[in-house]
C-alpha cells in the first residue's frame, strides 16, 4: 500500500529559518511529490507570505517574543505561548503529520513541544554555531538535530546530532554564476572589483551610517564599484544623505532590496554582511569572500559566535559592530585590492559549503516518517489480535 506522508514544517519570522524551511519542503516534495506539507507560523511575520508565495500551505499561531526590556509586557507573551500551544496541539491533531520539522524562530516551539507530547517524531534544524534556549529545551524530546556546525554537543545530546550544514535558496545553487554574467546582469563593469554591502532584506543602520561616514573614501577608490543594499526601511534617507555635499559617489549604486541575490553575490569579489546563519551558509556554496558585521541585536550574541566560527578557519574577515563606522569601509578596500587575501578567504569558506544539506536533512525527515508509520501499522496489528 503507497504510503501518505504528511509533514509539519514550523518556524519562520526572518529569511534566515524560512529559506532553510522552503528548501527542506521543496527537498521532499521533489522526491515525494504527493506528501502533504503543512506549514505552521507565526501571525504577522514574513512567513505567512513568502511561504504561500511558494506554493505551500500555512496556518499561523499568535506566539511573539518575550520583550527583554519591558518585562511587565511579559504577562501577554505568557498568554499567548499558552493560546499558542492549544492551537498547535489542534493543529497536530486534525492535519495527523508523521513529523514535525522545526526551523526556529517562534512558531516552532509550541508546535514541536506539542508535538512530542503526543508521540509525533521532532527533527530539529539549528542553523547556528551557538544554540538557543528554545532549541535547548526541545532537544531533550527531539529524534534527531541537523545541524551546520561542529562541536555542537556543547547544547545537544551527541547521539542525536547530525552535520548536514545548512539549506540555502534553490536559486543560488542551480545558478553558481560566474562573474562575467553576472557582472552584465547587474549592470556593472567588469573591469572594476565589487563590493556587495547587503544588512539584509530590512538593512543595518550601524552598516548603513558606516557607509555614510566614508563617502569621501569611496569616491577617492574609484577602480572599486559598491552596490549598497540598504534595506527598504533606510533607503530614502541614505539615498538622500549620501547625495549631500559632491554628491553620490559614480562608483557607488544605492538600492533598498537586490531581488536577484544569485547575480549580486556572483558579481562581487567581497561580501560584506550581517553573520545570520543562513547568509554565511550561502556564503560558503558559492566560496565568498566576506567580512562580517554580527548584529548585537540578536539573542545570545549568537551572529558573533558564527563568525567567529568562520574567522577562526580563515574563512572570514570580522568588524565588530561599534567599530564599523571608523574600520568597515577600510578593511573592504584594503581586502578587495589584495588578490591573495581573497583568494585564501574564497579557498578557506568554500570548504564548509554542504550544496545537499537540503536533500539530506529531508532524508532523515523521511526515515522518521517511515519508522512512525511502521510503529503506528504494528500498533494497529497487535490491537486486532
Amino acid at each position: 500500500m503507497k504510503k501518505e506522508y504528511r509533514i509539519i514544517i514550523s518556524g519562520g519570522g526572518t529569511g534566515g529559518h524560512i529559506f532553510p524551511a522552503l528548501s527542506i519542503a521543496d527537498a521532499i516534495r521533489s522526491k515525494y511529490p504527493e506528501a502533504k506539507i503543512l506549514f505552521v507560523g507565526a501571525n504577522n511575520r514574513m512567513e505567512m507570505q513568502r511561504v504561500p508565495d511558494a506554493g505551500y500551505d500555512i496556518v499561523g499561531l499568535p506566539i511573539a517574543g518575550f520583550d527583554r526590556k519591558n518585562l511587565l509586557k511579559n504577562f501577554k507573551v505568557l498568554w499567548l505561548i499558552l493560546k499558542s500551544q492549544r492551537m498547535a496541539k489542534k493543529i497536530i491533531k486534525d492535519f495527523a503529520p508523521q513529523v514535525a520539522v522545526g526551523v526556529g524562530g517562534y512558531a516552532s516551539g509550541p508546535t514541536l513541544k506539542m508535538a512530542a507530547s503526543m508521540d509525533i517524531p521532532t527533527l530539529i534544524q539549528e542553523q547556528n554555531s551557538y544554540a538557543g534556549v528554545t532549541n535547548k529545551i526541545l532537544s531533550k524530546k527531539a529524534k534527531m538535530i541537523c545541524v551546520a556546525y561542529d562541536n555542537m554537543e556543547r547544547f545537544f545530546p551527541h547521539e542525536k546530532i547530525k552535520l548536514t550544514g545548512n539549506p540555502v535558496r534553490k536559486s543560488l545553487i542551480e545558478m553558481r554564476a560566474n562573474r562575467k554574467e553576472a557582472i552584465k546582469a547587474m549592470g556593472l563593469d567588469e573591469n572594476k572589483k565589487c563590493v556587495l554591502i547587503v544588512g539584509g532584506s530590512l538593512g543595518a543602520r550601524s552598516i548603513n551610517e558606516a557607509i555614510l561616514a566614508n563617502i569621501k573614501k569611496i569616491r577617492e577608490n574609484s577602480n572599486i564599484q559598491f552596490v549598497w543594499q540598504t534595506g527598504k526601511l533606510y533607503f530614502e534617507e541614505m539615498k538622500k544623505r549620501a547625495a549631500e555635499g559632491k554628491g553620490k559617489p559614480e562608483n557607488l549604486i544605492i538600492t533598498d532590496f537586490v531581488s536577484n541575490m544569485a547575480n549580486a553575490l556572483g558579481a562581487a569579489d567581497l561580501v560584506v554582511s550581517r553573520a545570520g546563519a543562513g547568509s554565511i551558509s550561502e556564503f560558503a556554496l558559492l566560496g565568498k569572500a566576506v567580512i562580517l558585521v554580527p548584529s548585537p541585536n540578536v539573542s545570545e550574541d549568537h551572529q558573533t559566535k558564527n563568525a567567529m566560527a568562520l574567522v577562526e578557519k580563515g574563512a572570514a574577515i570580522y568588524v565588530a559592530d561599534v567599530k564599523a563606522s571608523e574600520e568597515l569601509v577600510d578593511k573592504a578596500i584594503e581586502t578587495v585590492n589584495n588578490p591573495d587575501t581573497i583568494a585564501q578567504l574564497e579557498q578557506n569558506v568554500e570548504k564548509l559549503g554542504k550544496p545537499n544539506a537540503a536533500e539530506v536533512i529531508a532524508n532523515e525527515v523521511m526515515l522518521l516518517a517511515d519508522a512512525y508509520i511502521e510503529k503506528q501499522t504494528r500498533r494497529k496489528k497487535e490491537n486486532l489480535k
